[in-house]
């Protein structure tokens, strides 16, 4: 894949009727001081014990993934570290940290946050966090974590998770880097299938079609109604840039969720996705605070890590923030944001 430079980016997209009112001649910065303000977010946010705050105010506890797990913080910061080839502040003590997260029974569980740490989905995001985490400090888990994904496979207890988990199952074994079992790709699979819509879409809701997306990206296998999946992606950008069509809890990633679609399945040679990247930076840069990081939303109060995270990975993929494309490890960053549309990447046979 082959990221531009801003002056690039923006001279693709001149054909754009209105340019100016889009704001595409008026980004508040240039691209390395965005990267540079994310940088120093993630300073600001780092504390001498590995573990990171999820903003920069005192007592903030987080909104979406860092309000419910400690974890969420330092994985995002040690995703986006390895995005940009940046070290994290308290490098080998964030190691420890994950580390001392884990226990015999193999599952990860975040010291702080709202999740209850003994509930299903708590050790589904723990674990598969923090083992991502782990992979990219080149660490591996001091317990075998392959039991909290069984036991979803025993009874076909997935299916008692929430939609948006299913992307879950592959990115977990990529980034242990081992395959991941046929019986677990075939239900995921048919799950997916039974629950797909005509138009593509997975629940009304961008997260759980997004993750089906994921899921197959990850798999190497093409998207079912990958078309169809655009087509309504495409459809549903709100005039101001974004995909926030929902109450705030549904749609809180859905800019993220709605670029990786395009970025992954759309063609990229169709204008449309063009203007559709265009708009989304705009929308998403106006996310972003004086402190360097990015609230969820132009009106948030706060920033958050994990706002940062999925704002950053949206301009990754709108090519507003270049990336190396032969960056190691690249299908295991996060949700997808570094991976190449053009490459295969499986974790199955």
């Amino acid at each position: 894949m082959t990221y531009t430079n801003r002056r690039n980016f923006l001279k693709q997209t001149t054909f754009l009727t209105g340019a100016v009112s889009l704001g595409l001649f008026a980004f508040k910065a240039e691209p390395n001081e965005v990267l540079e303000s994310i940088k120093a977010f993630i300073a600001k946010t780092a504390n001498p014990d590995g573990s990171f705050n999820p903003g920069t105010v005192n007592g903030y506890e987080g909104t979406s993934d860092t309000r419910a797990s400690g974890i969420a913080a330092p994985a995002y910061a040690t995703i986006l570290s390895n995005t940009f080839g940046w070290q994290l502040p308290y490098q080998d003590k964030t190691k420890a940290f994950l580390h001392a997260c884990q226990q015999s029974d193999g599952a990860f569980y975040a010291p702080t946050g709202n999740f209850d740490p003994q509930a299903p989905l708590a050790k589904l995001y723990n674990t598969t966090q923090a083992v991502v985490a782990l992979r990219l400090l080149g660490e591996k888990p001091q317990y075998d974590p392959k039991p909290v994904i069984d036991y979803f496979f025993e009874e076909e207890r997935f299916t008692k998770l929430p939609l948006y988990t299913t992307s879950f199952f592959p990115l977990f074994y990529s980034a242990l880097d081992e395959k991941m079992p046929q019986h677990i790709d075939q239900a995921m699979r048919a799950y997916i299938l039974r629950e797909q819509k005509e138009d593509g879409y997975l629940q009304d809701h961008v997260a759980s079609t997004f993750h089906a997306a994921h899921y197959f990206r990850c798999i190497g296998q093409p998207t079912p109604k990958a078309v169809e999946m655009v087509e309504r992606v495409l459809k549903d950008q709100k005039s101001d840039g974004s995909w926030a069509i929902k109450h705030p809890d549904w749609d809180v990633h859905a800019c993220f969720d709605a670029l990786f679609v395009l970025r992954q399945l759309g063609d990229p040679n169709d204008p449309r996705l063009d203007k559709a990247y265009a708009q989304a930076t705009k929308w998403i840069l106006s996310c972003q605070k004086p402190d360097g990081g990015f609230s969820h939303y132009p009106d948030g109060t706060f920033s958050d890590m994990d706002a940062v995270y999925f704002h950053t990975g949206g301009l990754v993929m709108t090519g507003y923030l270049p990336i190396d494309d032969h960056l190691q490890h690249a299908e295991i960053l996060g949700w997808g944001h570094a991976m190449n549309p053009g490459k295969r990447y499986s974790c199955i046979d």
